[in-house]
């Protein structure tokens, strides 16, 4: 476990940047064996349980959350600057009604610790194998992140993976970089 928490901070510069702008590509399949790709600019990363862990949050009414249910794991992957409309593609249309890896060009690579696959053409990858979730519980929930956040309800199902594997292009890290 020593060497993934290593490798995590190794990677938190391009991982937190591309959260922000345009975000990370959450790759969840479910029973079907489809995989589908969101975006997603929320995670945390950290040690929980003495495990590293990468905590997700997906709303119930999106198709990544019954994917997810159905599964054991799910990986994260962070995209170069060229894969930006790509991240908008994949966060804006839904897995029930478009295949993303086929429309957006993405290329699926089987990952070795988890079902889910990563993506060939982002730069680093995160292969997490879900050890709890639990449910944002709206009475508990400071008033101003809900009015903020939850202004319609769908209240986020947070999705905890022990991260087993780390690995990243170490040529695509140096051309983000610049």
């Amino acid at each position: 476990m020593a060497k993934i928490a290593a490798d995590l901070t190794n990677f938190f510069p391009e991982t937190m940047a591309a959260l922000s702008d345009p975000g990370c590509l959450l790759v969840s399949q479910g029973k079907s064996g489809k995989p589908n790709a969101m975006t997603i600019g929320w995670a945390t990363f950290g040690i929980i349980w003495g495990r590293p862990i990468c905590t997700v949050l997906v709303r119930p009414s999106r198709h990544t959350w019954k994917l997810l249910e159905e599964s054991e794991g799910f990986t994260v992957n962070v995209p170069p600057p060229s894969l930006a409309e790509t991240a908008l593609f994949c966060g804006t249309k839904s897995g029930r009604d478009h295949d993303k890896f086929a429309e957006a060009h993405l290329t699926a690579l089987p990952s070795q610790h988890v079902s889910a696959p990563i993506i060939q053409e982002c730069v680093i990858h995160y292969e997490c194998r879900i050890v709890h979730k639990n449910h944002v519980d709206p009475a508990v929930l400071a008033a101003d992140v809900a009015k903020d956040c939850y202004p319609k309800g769908d209240f986020h199902t947070l999705y905890y993976g022990q991260i087993l594997g780390v690995t990243a292009d170490q040529d695509a890290r140096e051309r983000m970089r610049g």
